[in-house]
């Protein structure tokens, strides 16, 4: 699978250690940044150009990581077509893109440790999304917000 990273300086490490699993694992990783630990930059500046590349399907799924995971979600979440949340618990990571069709998943790198990461990005990207028809009916709603 092709999977897009970012990160700002709070979710530098993690997102640096999530991008070495997943490559053993075989997946293929476009990297948004940052590309170096510098406490000054901004979230929106790597996320909003991976949330993009969701929209655009310039990668499969996306994550993005930031102190908390929060600014990374809100910051995703402005890019019509993005379904991101921040997440911190294995059902939701999988519910998420099952029942929501999660194209973004979130993570905080000051709050999430190496492998409880690990756990949430395999059930993240092992996950699939149903097309159960209140699914749909629901997702339908969300997006006619967009328009």
């Amino acid at each position: 699978m092709k999977i897009g990273l970012a990160a700002d300086h709070g979710g530098y490490e993690l997102k640096e250690f999530l991008k070495s699993f997943l490559e053993k694992k075989g997946h293929s990783i476009e990297d948004f940044g940052a590309f170096k630990l510098d406490n000054q930059d901004d979230y929106p500046d790597f996320v909003i150009p991976l949330a993009q590349a969701v929209v655009s399907k310039d990668v499969e799924r996306g994550i993005a990581v930031c102190g908390s995971g929060v600014g990374a979600s809100v910051a995703a979440n402005k890019v019509s077509g993005v379904r991101a949340a921040l997440i911190n618990d294995h059902f939701s990571a999988h519910q998420g893109v099952e029942d929501d069709d999660l194209n973004l998943l979130c993570l905080g790198g000051r709050v999430t440790g190496n492998m409880a990461a690990q756990e949430l990005v395999e059930a993240f990207l092992n996950a699939e999304f149903t097309g159960a028809e209140r699914h749909m009916r629901r997702l339908g709603k969300v997006k006619a917000i967009e328009k």
